[in-house]
């Protein structure tokens, strides 16, 4: 079922990260060229981070079909393992923004609480900039999600990764000048325009941009969820460091900059908590070998 009218106009809104989830959905690595030595270090982390969450909330897992049965021998009989083509395990990028609603019934077709906004994908910033050249199956990964759940997709063509976005829940949204302005994403709109499209689509009042996101994420172009995310209303935690030599200082100095002028949708001041970020962490040789190019 695809929705066609902007969620605001329908009373939704994309909620806050804290607020309860119904369940969790998440994908299962395997590419050899991003993951090294085939992906089964990253497959054990991603099983415990699943089971972890499983203990306060249902989670569903998907894997290719060549994936499947690793996936389901590796993660507990009460996480759901789905089989799911993908070109990466993204799904923060590549799945759904979730919205939802308080209430009244516009219409038969509007009647659900829980919709889904299915954004463009182009692998972070398409065949010149983006991480690989073929991302047919990712576009597809949020279609197939709600798909499933039987949610409303309310479909959309400004590409644009949840990885991008932090709310509150409250009507304000935070995002980076250098990732949805970047010309690898949306080059024929205008930053008015893609802000009109935030406030449409995720039911917020106010977006505050920092200027850039967190030293050395080229592959995102400077995603906001690693630089600065809400903690509660009001409160965001900002990557921090104070070496006034390290290449991250000066953009947290910006972002902290932008923050202290800027109030929130309801007129509040933001408290800004510094959240200091570890130095440089290097691959060794041996991980290294372990990565197909």
């Amino acid at each position: 079922m695809e929705m066609k009218p902007p969620p605001f106009t329908l009373g939704y809104h994309m909620p806050a990260e804290w607020e309860p989830h119904l369940q969790c959905w998440m994908g299962w690595p395997e590419r050899p060229d991003n993951w090294r030595d085939n992906a089964k270090h990253a497959q054990r982390v991603f099983a415990r981070v699943a089971t972890t969450i499983s203990k306060f909330e249902p989670v569903t897992v998907c894997a290719s079909a060549a994936q499947w049965e690793n996936a389901r021998t590796l993660l507990p009989p009460n996480v759901r393992v789905l089989e799911m083509s993908m070109n990466d395990a993204w799904f923060r990028d590549t799945g759904p923004t979730f919205v939802v609603r308080k209430g009244a019934v516009i219409s038969d077709n509007h009647k659900h609480r829980v919709a889904g906004i299915d954004w463009n994908f182009n692998s972070w910033g398409g065949i010149d900039d983006g991480c690989y050249e073929d991302w047919s199956l990712d576009l597809l990964v949020a279609r197939k999600i709600l798909g499933n759940e039987r949610l409303p997709r309310i479909p959309h063509t400004m590409i644009l990764e949840g990885g991008s976005i932090h709310v509150d829940g409250e009507g304000t949204c935070l995002t980076t000048e250098e990732c949805l302005l970047n010309k690898n994403r949306n080059p024929n709109m205008t930053k008015e325009e893609i802000e009109n499209e935030l406030k449409a689509y995720l039911g917020v009042e106010k977006v505050i941009w920092l200027p850039r996101g967190l030293y050395g994420d080229d592959d995102t172009n400077g995603h906001i969820d690693n630089m600065c995310c809400f903690a509660k209303p009001g409160v965001v935690v900002l990557s921090w460091i104070d070496d006034e030599k390290d290449p991250q200082y000066e953009r947290s100095m910006e972002a902290f900059t932008v923050l202290s002028n800027e109030k929130d949708a309801r007129g509040r001041k933001l408290e800004i908590v510094k959240l200091h970020v570890p130095g440089p962490l290097y691959m060794t040789d041996e991980e290294a070998d372990g990565v197909v190019q």
